[in-house]
């Protein structure tokens, strides 16, 4: 067992996604014993007080939970007494250095947003997924889905902290950041995509964003950049496209190892092989997306986390705070502010 560190413990959603309570807790838990990082549990009281004391865990009572298929804004309205709204808080009033969760992500990004509030200067908090790219670093696809309707100077802000990110979480010194359209031209796109690349291209988004210029779908789960930057609609058909392409794949290539006996022997010598690669592929390596602009670290899970994919969202959760994400990513908007960012003040 690993040494559990001092510190604010991650504020962990116990009672969101479509595996829970059972499939978090034991990725909590494993968090605490395999990386030593203490978490604060948060559900629904009943449950929580069946599962006894454990070092490095603490426990907080919440009456409510918000259902995946609730309406975001409604829910985090109304059910202020739910376990996500109660994390967002933990994090606003100091009790925890983070939140995580595998719960609705829409009223995730809701909660943390009315309850920790923007960074100065920030148009939009947008969410921020890594995409693998086998043999290499992540792709930082943002925005994945929080924003569906952006402007030119959204984009450039999603720029400059998708680039924090990839600085931080992945150790890239001068991340390349590429605007994702419909070809590789200045020209190609729509009006969108055309005036964000007339801003990106002319420095907008500061001496600290590597902008490469356009790149197309096929360069996401490729090493010719490390973000991608759209707005949300298209960010979150690229997302789940690519996940369903990939499982799609993973399915065949098991099929077909398993088809014949011919093949079933051939598998014992391609699957060690195969494992690496399997294991860069599966989104529970990842542990979840951050949402960034936020005054606080914020990992959003996929909603099928198992407890494999908590331990690693706890994990990407603490390595923005020991890293000073949010710090980094208000600096970075503080030096260049995107046109029109002085009309929307901290709140």
């Amino acid at each position: 067992m690993v040494a559990v560190a001092g510190g604010l413990p991650i504020a962990v959603d116990a009672m969101g996604g479509d595996r829970a309570p059972a499939e978090v807790v034991a990725g909590a838990f494993r968090a605490v014993e395999e990386l030593g990082i203490p978490v604060l549990l948060v559900g629904e009281p009943e449950y929580l007080a069946g599962l006894g004391n454990r070092p490095g865990v603490d426990f907080e009572a919440a009456s409510e939970a918000v259902a995946m298929d609730e309406d975001p804004g409604k829910a985090v309205r109304q059910k202020r007494d739910s376990s996500l709204v109660r994390c967002a808080v933990a994090v606003r009033e100091g009790r925890a250095s983070a939140m995580v969760s595998a719960g609705n992500t829409g009223a995730a990004m809701a909660s943390a947003v009315l309850r920790m509030g923007r960074l100065p200067g920030v148009l939009r908090p947008a969410i921020a997924t890594p995409i693998p790219v086998p043999g290499s670093t992540p792709t930082v696809l943002i925005d994945a889905g929080a924003n569906v309707d952006c402007s030119p100077a959204m984009l450039v802000q999603f720029a400059q902290m998708g680039s924090a990110l990839a600085v931080e979480r992945f150790g890239i010194e001068e991340p390349r950041v590429g605007l994702l359209s419909i070809g590789e031209e200045a020209t190609k796109g729509n009006a969108l995509v055309k005036e964000a690349h007339s801003l990106l291209a002319a420095g907008t988004a500061g001496p600290q964003v590597c902008f490469i210029g356009n790149v197309e779908g096929r360069d996401v789960m490729s090493d010719r950049v490390d973000v991608v930057v759209t707005d949300g609609y298209t960010g979150n058909v690229v997302l789940k496209t690519l996940e369903g392409g990939v499982k799609a794949v993973v399915g065949g290539v098991l099929g077909a190892l398993t088809s014949t006996e011919e093949a079933k022997e051939a598998a014992k010598t391609a699957m060690p092989a195969l494992m690496p690669l399997a294991e860069a592929l599966d989104p529970d390596t990842t542990g979840g997306a951050v949402l960034l602009g936020v005054n606080g670290v914020c990992v959003i899970s996929h909603g099928s986390s198992g407890a494999k994919a908590i331990v690693n969202a706890i994990r990407v959760a603490h390595h923005a705070v020991s890293e000073g994400l949010v710090a980094r990513v208000e600096a970075v908007i503080g030096a260049q502010p995107a046109p029109g960012a002085a009309e929307h003040p901290k709140r």
